[in-house]
């Protein structure tokens, strides 16, 4: 039976219930432990796309039925040989052709942009299984290469050690002389906005990024107020603790936590950067527990955070597994050159 992809609207209720039904059914497959979010928020990230990005979307059908569902950020601003991509096939429908159709729509449309790379965050596999994840499996199959190998680990916070939190606590301050930390909710406070946006552009000169086709972002204030009004928009709630160097009054490290509108029991620890020249003062550390307390305090029902970094991202690992963060799936951004 012939697979028929077409691109949809957000308009179209119908069809992000489809994409929606599909995507979920592949996540309780492949990341049983990440919840796939409801309906709801579904619909309130399919209405307000990320700023600066070019957002494509569609759905492969079989006899009528949808069976796949393909999400792609075109960037917009920066980083545009690349197209990011998000592919899903109803687990009941796998092996069947329709990921190879949703691939080929994928291509055509990247070509049409002029783009050259086809980016796309693969799932993995728990600590101590020993077998290829189907999504890796069939990135390979279609000529991917692993480009950056990738490790989430998860914090359970109902398990937190607290004195051993308090100690590390107390070895960051002192040696965090000169410098006085800030936590905010939501948007950055005006004095700060510009320098959250150049720490911002700092991550992918900063973090490893492998062998993947991605250059630093150009982030002034003005984009990062439209990121934090689309984030408001979706319902996110978002934590952030930041270390102003007194002597300055710039922030010089930040780092942010966030959950969504309809997910209580669930975050993402997300940004963690600390400014080159303000290396060597634990603030990386600092403002990681600091934040943590904060977003505990405001999240009562908050059980579990998951943070994703580069495998060889040594420095941060060493302080997430301080915290008491510890492995739960070994994945890879996997990279498809046109």
């Amino acid at each position: 039976m012939d697979i028929a992809v077409a691109p949809f609207d957000p308009s179209d209720e119908a069809a992000l219930d489809d994409a929606y039904r599909i995507r979920a059914a592949a996540q309780v497959v492949d990341t049983p432990d990440v919840p796939a979010g409801d309906r709801a928020e579904f619909g309130l990230v399919a209405a307000h796309p990320p700023y600066g990005n070019l957002i494509h979307r569609a759905l492969a059908r079989r006899g009528g039925e949808a069976v796949g569902y393909l999400w792609l950020r075109l960037p917009q601003l920066d980083n545009t040989s690349t197209v990011l991509v998000e592919l899903f096939v109803d687990p009941a429908h796998r092996r069947r052709g329709v990921g190879r159709a949703l691939l080929a729509h994928a291509r055509e449309v990247a070509l049409a942009h002029g783009r050259k790379h086809l980016i796309a965050e693969v799932d993995g596999v728990p600590p101590g299984e020993d077998r290829q994840p189907p999504g890796a499996a069939f990135a390979a199959a279609v000529g991917a290469q692993a480009a950056l190998p990738m490790v989430r680990r998860r914090l359970d916070t109902t398990g937190l050690d607290e004195a051993a939190l308090t100690a590390l606590h107390e070895q960051a301050r002192s040696r965090a002389v000169g410098y006085r930390t800030v936590a905010w909710q939501g948007a950055a406070p005006e004095e700060y906005v510009a320098d959250v946006a150049r720490l911002e552009a700092r991550l992918l000169v900063d973090a490893p990024t492998g062998d993947l086709a991605m250059e630093a972002e150009r982030v002034d204030a003005a984009r990062i107020r439209e990121i934090e009004r689309f984030q408001a928009l979706r319902g996110r709630r978002r934590y952030h603790l930041g270390a102003v160097h007194e002597q300055t009054g710039r922030l010089v490290a930040w780092t942010m936590i966030q959950t969504g509108p309809f997910t209580n029991w669930y975050a993402s620890q997300e940004i963690t950067i600390v400014d080159p020249a303000h290396r060597g003062h634990r603030l990386g550390l600092l403002v990681k527990i600091e934040n943590l307390r904060q977003v505990l305090a405001q999240e009562p029902e908050l059980r579990v955070i998951d943070t994703w970094n580069a495998a060889v991202n040594d420095h941060m690992v060493s302080i997430n597994e301080q915290l008491g963060y510890r492995v739960a799936e070994s994945a890879a951004d996997w990279q498809l050159t046109l």
